[in-house]
């Protein structure tokens, strides 16, 4: 406790060690804000033309439905055979945005 006043009332003394510290904390900081970034735009989704993908409610929770080409073509024309994606109209809003025709044979 003697001197604790003192201490207090004197500003922060940076040492080269403190500084050095502080810099390697930032920098592993700016590294991993980097890594998330590329990390995320590397796995976003990325929709390419003709295909469909819906994400729907399932028994374990939401599910996922993806198909391009000719089998999205089939199942935007029947979605009778896939009713628990066309009950809440998701396979109806995937293949518009697709820009492919829902329920004409």
């Amino acid at each position: 406790m003697v001197g604790q006043q003192k201490r207090l009332s004197e500003p922060l003394r940076w040492t080269r060690g403190s500084k050095i510290a502080l810099g390697g904390a930032i920098a592993c900081m700016l590294a991993a804000i980097a890594a998330v970034i590329i990390v995320a735009s590397a796995n976003a989704p990325k929709h390419r033309a003709g295909c469909i993908e819906v994400t729907f409610p399932s028994t374990l929770g939401a599910a996922v439905s993806h198909a391009c080409g000719a089998k999205a073509r089939q199942m935007c024309a029947q979605p009778a055979e896939n009713p628990g994606l066309a009950a809440h109209g998701l396979l109806h809003a995937a293949c518009r945005q697709a820009g492919l025709p829902y329920g004409s044979s």
